[in-house]
């Protein structure tokens, strides 16, 4: 498999969810923020979602072990699709963080060389690059 651009594991973007909560546990959350254990709503909810995943790491490691999951940020250039090309490989790209395919990418390169794409997060690529691609997302 050609060598293709480092995945890094950082925090680029946040994503915004919404979130429904009972009118209790709002009112708890509330009392904690009063009470300063939190400076706001939002860092609570960080905090929470944190501890779940610490929580359930390991499960999660070897989950990404065995489904060969990249963890963070994987971009695919031009350059890097060219290369797969050439050498007659298809990618079966498989990421948990966030997937960003380069603005010149055209659709038919990333047709021909992305055989699957799996992304746990989420995928930055062009309208077109999507829409050659949509078969293909998971």
């Amino acid at each position: 498999m050609a060598m293709l651009t480092e995945t890094k594991s950082r925090n680029v973007e946040s994503e915004k969810i919404t979130l429904n909560l009972g009118l209790v546990d709002l009112g708890q959350i509330d009392l904690l923020v009063q009470e300063s254990f939190y400076a706001n709503r939002t860092d609570f909810i960080r905090t929470a979602i944190r501890n779940q995943l610490t929580r359930h790491d390991e499960t999660m490691r070897r989950t990404v072990d065995r489904r060969k999951i990249e963890l963070g940020v994987r971009r695919f250039a031009r350059a890097d699709l060219e290369a797969a090309r050439a050498a007659g490989e298809r990618l079966d790209v498989h990421v948990l963080g966030l997937a960003v395919i380069a603005d010149d990418v055209s659709p038919e390169l990333a047709a021909e060389t992305i055989g699957s794409l799996e992304v746990l997060g989420a995928l930055q690529a062009p309208a077109a690059v999507r829409a050659a691609l949509k078969d293909r997302i998971r």
